[in-house]
């Protein structure tokens, strides 16, 4: 009886922190097209969510990022019922590690961080390992996890990372920063370890020690000296003079067929679509 009540409040609560923040708005919506042609096996994709815990996450990690995917390429032959392939491997709060279509977060802030250096046979393991982890649980231990994401209130900065560590230790489940932060520590791969100087007579070295995979969050990757911040728009090939300016005169004819195609042609859709796909995807992005 017992069991079933908490998790009765258990999924109420998560339906709650799912619902989307009224009147969200990304500065700078993904290219699709870019985005396609620039990611590779191993990247991690932040993304900006527009839901409730998505604004704690938000908050508590004094950060941009409330949301972390690693792209693995089109290897599970799983597709959309437009055709359209399932690359990236995420946790999500009531769904627990599942696989999208990189066009989900096409309405949405994202940033690719990309491990420098990491070999091919690494970037194939990290994938693997997320891979086998498809069908695994959202980690939420106990109503109290939940709570903490309830509580609006001022949060002393020392706190605030222990707020994000929620885990109960179960192997199965898992929260998106952690088992991301886990397949990189699998590889030995470095994100924001801890520190410590040893000095002697002799010599004066560091050494690294690997954190508990429980207190990455998603701005880890971003902030970290081991991952390169990749911007599709420029690696595709940018130049500034090709620009269209709402309050300049077009062009000539010839210079305007040499231009850089519209954002709905390189893969964002027509206005119409992208509403469709909104209303669509107006969910959590949690951690």
């Amino acid at each position: 009886m017992g069991a079933r009540f908490f998790s009765f409040v258990g999924q109420r609560i998560v339906r709650y922190l799912e619902q989307p923040s009224p009147g969200y708005e990304p500065y700078t919506p993904s290219d699709i097209h870019a985005l396609t042609h620039t990611l590779m096996p191993g990247d991690v994709l932040l993304v900006e969510g527009n839901s409730r815990i998505s604004g704690v996450i938000k908050y508590l990690t004094q950060s941009t990022w409330s949301h972390a995917a690693v792209y693995v390429g089109d290897v599970m032959g799983k597709k959309t019922e437009a055709g359209e392939p399932h690359v990236l491997i995420e946790v999500l709060l009531g769904e627990g590690a599942i696989s999208a279509p990189l066009s989900k977060y096409q309405i949405f802030h994202t940033r690719i961080c990309r491990p420098v250096g990491l070999t091919e046979r690494d970037r194939a393991k990290v994938c693997r390992y997320m891979l086998d982890r498809l069908g695994y649980e959202y980690d939420v231990k106990n109503i109290v996890d939940l709570i903490r994401y309830l509580v609006p209130l001022p949060v002393p900065q020392r706190w605030r990372r222990r707020m994000i560590a929620l885990g109960s230790g179960v192997p199965t489940k898992a929260i998106c920063s952690s088992m991301i932060a886990q397949a990189f520590e699998s590889v030995r791969y470095p994100i924001l370890p801890r520190i410590e100087l040893i000095e002697s007579m002799e010599t004066r070295r560091e050494v690294l020690h690997i954190r508990h995979y429980s207190l990455y969050m998603p701005r880890d990757f971003d902030i970290s000296p081991y991952f390169a911040i990749v911007k599709p728009t420029i690696e595709i090939g940018f130049n500034y003079r090709k620009l269209r300016w709402a309050n300049l005169p077009l062009p000539p004819q010839e210079e305007r067929a040499q231009a850089p195609r519209p954002l709905a042609a390189a893969g964002r859709g027509t206005p119409a679509a992208g509403s469709r796909a909104r209303s669509e995807r107006e969910n959590a992005l949690p951690l």
